[in-house]
Order: structure tokens, then C-alpha cells, then sequence
């Protein structure tokens, strides 16, 4: 296993909550973070601008004093989300706010972040990319990230189409860093079989959206409830690069989910947030993990029955 110091003593199950377009806010970062995972949003979802400076600075004032009031509790660091992409206009800004707060661990996404790599180690903080591919891996390992963030099939948000049990051992042959499995996840006993191909996290967003604590219309809490993972579909039509959504809003949306037509990926514009805002706020993101996802609970809640359901997992593959 090649899990950084800053998690081997922080974490209750081996988790990441994975950023999410508007569904990640500081109130549900926190939660995860003092139920013992890793909490993460995007960076553009503070705005404007200024109020990812004051979103960082509740974030640890909250955890640090949480943590002073339950030594014994497991308080994981938290995560924030930076996309590299020429229409983030934000990036240089945001980079230098995570930066002065000395952010834990920084993710990033689409371009290698050789200067963010730079930036985030000056202070000793930690660099995760994620990736589609084995190509896209390479490059990452060669800016020097710290973890790879394997988006497999079946994952929500811009997710890719290998098999887990492909890509993630095609990273391990080059690269002994954290590797963290993104796809399909939702249950304790999924992260303990990601541990099992070689991964040393799950990445795990869908699921949280199911929270009390997640920023997300009531009615997109049920339909992930409501969903199976037919009702998945992937498109490039709303970003301009492939993506997992839920079937029903496009059916609200007035659209036909069996017969849409591509996205321009040139027209790919985080600038005001996020490629296509409708994307976001109408059309509704989520990985095939809803198939499992049955109600809406805390976030701690959530936690401890994942934990619970990773522990029976373990108990029985070691069982005589």
C-alpha cells in the first residue's frame, strides 16, 4: 500500500469523497472530514472569487477545533479541487489562496500540473490528478504528483471506460505512489475491493449526494434514491467531454436520453464555473453506483455504516 503519512492515522475507512459541481460545499466537506474521511470540493464552487479564502478559513477553523474537542476521533484532512483548464480564468488565483492556507491535498484535473505540483510541495502539501487513461497517468507521473486518481467506468462526472481491474493495474506496473479508484463505489465493502486490485483508496461522489449534508435539490436526493444504474447515461452533449447522468432529469429537461447529439469539446468554458451552467443545475450528475444507494442519510451516519459494512467484508474474506 503506498498511503501518505498525512492519512495513515486520519482515516475511519480508506475514502475519499469525491468534489462535486455545486453538491461540495464546506458543510459537507466538514462532515466527511470529522466522520473520518476525506472531504473535497471544486474551488469554483466558492464565488465569487473571494469566498474560497473564507470557505478555507471556516473549514480548518472547524476541523482544528473538532479535532481539539475528540483527540480520539479519527478527522481526516480535506481535499480541494482545482480544474486546469485554459477557460479557468480563477486558476492562478485560486492556486495562490490554497496555497497561503496551505491546503492538505490539492486535486487536480484535465492538464498535468507541473507548477501546481511545484507550488503545493513547497509547504509539504500533497498532489492528486485524476485520469482516464494510462497515457494521461504518464503524464501525470512525470510532473510529479503524488497519487493518480483512476476515474474508471461506471463513475459519475467526466468518467472514463476501462474496467477497473485493467487500469489500475496497468498504473501499478509504473508508478508506486497512492493510486485512488474512482467508479461505481458506494458501500464499505467497495472500498475494501478496491484495496484488493491494488488501489489504495475509493473515490467516492455519488453516494454523498444521498447526504443531508450535500448542497442538492431535494428532488435530485431522490432521484439518485430512486435510480438504477441503467439509468445512467453518458454523454458528451452537455460539457463537451463524456460524462454520467441521471436519465430521468434529461427526460425533465425535455430531451430525448436515447438520441442526443454530441458536445463540442471546443467550447469546453469552466470560466463561469462549469462548461455548460445548465449542466450542472438542470441535468443531473451520477455514477452507476445508485443501483445501491436506497436512502438519505448524514454524512456521519453514512460513514459508520460503511465502516461497519468494510469490517464484515474483511471478517468474512478471512473467515475459515
Amino acid at each position: 500500500m503506498a498511503l501518505p503519512g498525512i492519512l495513515k492515522d486520519s482515516l475511519r475507512i480508506p475514502v475519499i469523497g469525491a468534489p462535486m459541481f455545486i453538491v461540495s460545499g464546506p458543510e459537507l466537506v466538514i462532515a466527511q472530514c470529522k466522520a473520518g474521511i476525506v472531504g473535497s470540493f471544486p474551488a469554483l464552487n466558492a464565488r465569487p472569487q473571494e469566498m474560497l479564502d473564507e470557505w478555507l478559513t471556516c473549514i480548518q477553523a472547524e476541523l482544528a477545533d473538532y479535532k481539539a474537542a475528540n483527540p480520539e476521533e479519527p478527522v481526516a484532512p480535506f481535499a480541494v479541487n482545482q480544474i486546469c483548464h485554459a477557460s479557468n480564468d480563477r486558476l492562478l488565483r485560486d492556486v495562490e489562496t490554497c496555497v497561503r492556507h496551505k491546503v492538505p491535498i490539492i486535486i487536480t484535473s484535465l492538464r498535468p500540473p507541473a507548477e501546481i505540483v511545484e507550488a503545493v510541495h513547497s509547504y509539504g502539501g500533497l498532489v492528486f490528478h485524476d485520469i482516464i487513461n494510462l497515457r494521461h497517468a504518464r503524464k501525470a507521473i512525470e510532473q510529479g504528483v503524488d497519487g493518480i486518481i483512476a476515474v474508471c467506468a461506471g463513475a459519475g462526472g467526466h468518467a472514463g471506460t476501462l474496467s477497473p481491474f485493467a487500469l489500475v493495474k496497468e498504473i501499478r506496473e509504473e508508478f508506486d505512489g497512492t493510486i485512488i479508484l474512482s467508479g461505481a463505489m458506494s458501500k464499505g465493502n467497495d472500498a475494501l475491493a478496491a484495496q484488493a486490485i491494488g488501489a489504495d483508496l475509493a473515490y467516492i461522489g455519488t453516494r454523498f449526494i444521498a447526504t443531508t449534508e450535500a448542497n442538492a435539490f431535494e428532488p435530485y436526493k431522490q432521484m439518485i434514491v430512486d435510480s438504477r444504474a441503467s439509468d445512467i447515461v453518458y454523454t458528451s452533449l452537455f460539457t463537451g467531454v463524456h460524462g454520467s447522468y441521471l436519465r430521468g432529469s434529461i427526460v425533465n429537461s425535455g430531451m430525448d436520453p436515447d438520441n442526443l447529439p454530441d458536445g463540442d469539446k471546443e467550447r469546453m468554458n469552466f470560466a463561469s464555473g462549469s462548461s455548460k451552467a445548465k449542466a450542472w443545475k438542470d441535468i443531473w450528475g451520477a455514477g452507476q453506483g445508485v443501483g445501491s444507494i436506497h436512502d438519505v442519510l448524514p454524512v456521519r451516519d453514512l460513514v459508520l455504516r460503511m465502516e461497519r459494512e468494510y469490517h464484515e467484508a474483511r471478517a468474512a474474506l478471512c473467515a475459515d
